[in-house]
């Protein structure tokens, strides 16, 4: 490339909830730009008035800062191309379309709907390529004026080259198109508004766009870019043809390319699950890249570090639920305490938390956020996990109950209460010990004898570390909790 550095870009459509594939093709722009020390561009593509909207262009730009990526051009912050939307710019694409008009590079096309349908029905039929078919290509100035005169609207149409056209894709290597697979195309339609196909190489050219890291389901249009790239270097309007990188798939259930419609798709999915933005960019990191081929946690700095779009596979990644919360839990132990405690914040008090407000008790938070910092795969598992110290009674599982509660737990709670009553409550192993003893007058081992115990306190089978949430909780509401439990068995 001409630049000494990379400049990249990251131009998303303001429609709906951001998409995890989208995030992962910013992830990839914005470490490339990074790793480089390049310059990356934030443009929003939002030319489509009945779909985009300004509740999607805000929520866009809030995930951009959630996810922690900051761009050096773009919204809010402005930049030598500006305006960074695409609304903006509508009389920059009305000169160049013209430009490339009166540079014989594009002609207008006044076929309709009826004959194009018609005409590749029949190329179908004949086994030919089924593309636009150059009808309009060289009209004379009496056939324009006779359509005119029908009252047809013309399309501008982009005039392609009748040769091959190679590039080399810096994922998948040298790519070569054939002139009868790639027809002439529409860039402006009858109403004068321009087409994507116009306006993002556009956009790219003026802004100097060098390296284009883009989703596979863009690769076909790449020749028709290339083509128009060569057009506006001619005209004056581009000084370089961008470098390609066409990104894989990223796949969903049964294999198939995972949609906006799919639930585990949506970013905010993930926010209000609880999953750092750590976690998530270290798991789509690896829908197509890897740092090293034994070591699948790391941190975005060293991802940055190493990241070259040469080693991105080009086969399609599958997206896996499991190993995404799998690494975020890593993350979430690799956090500093008190960044923990601070993070899940939101899920502790309302409208998330299920205790009263003066309920929850910051000095019990702080003593037990060690001992939940090391079970959470994500931040929204908090609340189930502490509820038993804040609520006035446990919620009660009825299966862990029948699970827990078996024929002699009345008799085992009993003397477990009379130890636990006498233990040292300043020491979660003095607890410890009093239910041992409890189980040991019993014939029961420690896993057999805390199961009633754990239940009767905390309502569930499983959870933290029962001594240390027994110290936590304290004395008085632990007996008092025991003996609720030998009310109910009684009864």
């Amino acid at each position: 490339m001409a630049n000494a550095t990379p400049r990249v870009r990251f131009c998303p459509s303001p429609t709906g909830n951001p998409h995890v594939g989208l995030v992962r093709t910013a992830l990839f722009n914005w470490a490339f730009a990074r790793h480089h020390g390049g310059t990356l561009v934030f443009r929003i593509e939002d030319t489509d008035a009945a779909r985009d909207s300004e509740e999607s262009y805000e929520q866009l730009l809030d995930s951009m800062r959630w996810l922690g990526f900051d761009w050096d051009e773009g919204p809010e912050i402005g930049g030598p191309h500006a305006p960074y939307r695409q609304s903006q710019r509508m009389d920059l694409y009305k000169d160049v379309a013209q430009k490339l008009l009166d540079g014989g590079h594009a002609y207008h096309c006044y076929c309709s709907t009826e004959e194009l349908d018609a005409r590749r029905e029949a190329a179908r039929a004949a086994g030919k390529p089924s593309g636009y078919d150059g009808h309009c290509r060289e009209l004379t100035a009496e056939q324009k004026a006779a359509y005119e005169a029908e009252g047809r609207e013309p399309i501008v149409r982009f005039r392609m080259p009748d040769e091959a056209i190679t590039f080399t894709d810096l994922v998948r290597g040298e790519i070569t198109y054939q002139p009868e697979n790639v027809p002439d195309y529409g860039i402006v339609r009858a109403n004068g508004a321009p087409l994507y196909t116009l306006v993002n190489p556009v956009d790219d050219a003026l802004m100097e766009i060098t390296h284009v890291l883009r989703g596979e389901d863009l690769l076909s249009s790449t020749p028709r870019q290339i083509a128009l790239y060569k057009a506006l270097i001619e005209l004056g309007v581009a000084k370089e043809i961008p470098a390609f990188g066409h990104l894989p798939y990223v796949m969903g259930e049964g294999n198939k390319k995972l949609s906006k419609r799919d639930p585990q798709s949506s970013l905010n999915l993930y926010r209000e699950r609880g999953f750092l933005p750590e976690g998530l960019l270290n798991y789509l990191s690896l829908l197509g890249w890897s740092l090293s081929a034994d070591q699948d946690i790391f941190t975005i700095d060293e991802m940055v570090a190493a990241f070259d779009v040469a080693d991105v596979n080009p086969n399609p990644a599958r997206f896996d639920l499991k190993k995404a919360e799998a690494i975020n839990a890593d993350h979430i132990r690799m956090l500093d305490v008190k960044d923990f405690t601070e993070r899940c914040r939101p899920w502790l008090q309302a409208p998330a938390a299920p205790w009263a407000p003066e309920d929850f008790d910051e000095a019990q938070w702080q003593a037990i956020a060690p001992h939940a910092q090391t079970r959470l795969k994500v931040l929204s598992e908090i609340t189930d996990n502490v509820d038993f110290l804040f609520l006035p009674e446990p919620v009660l599982d009825e299966a862990s109950w029948t699970k827990a509660m078996k024929e002699g737990s009345d008799a085992l709670l009993r003397t477990a209460r009379e130890k636990l009553r006498a233990a040292d409550w300043s020491s979660a192993e003095s607890l410890k010990e009093a239910v041992l003893a409890a189980g040991e007058a019993h014939g029961l081992k420690l896993g057999k004898a805390q199961a009633p115990v754990r239940v009767a306190v905390t309502g569930r089978t499983v959870g933290l570390p029962l001594f240390e949430s027994l110290e936590i909780l304290g004395q008085e509401r632990t007996l008092a909790r025991i003996d609720k439990a030998l009310e109910r068995l009684a009864a």
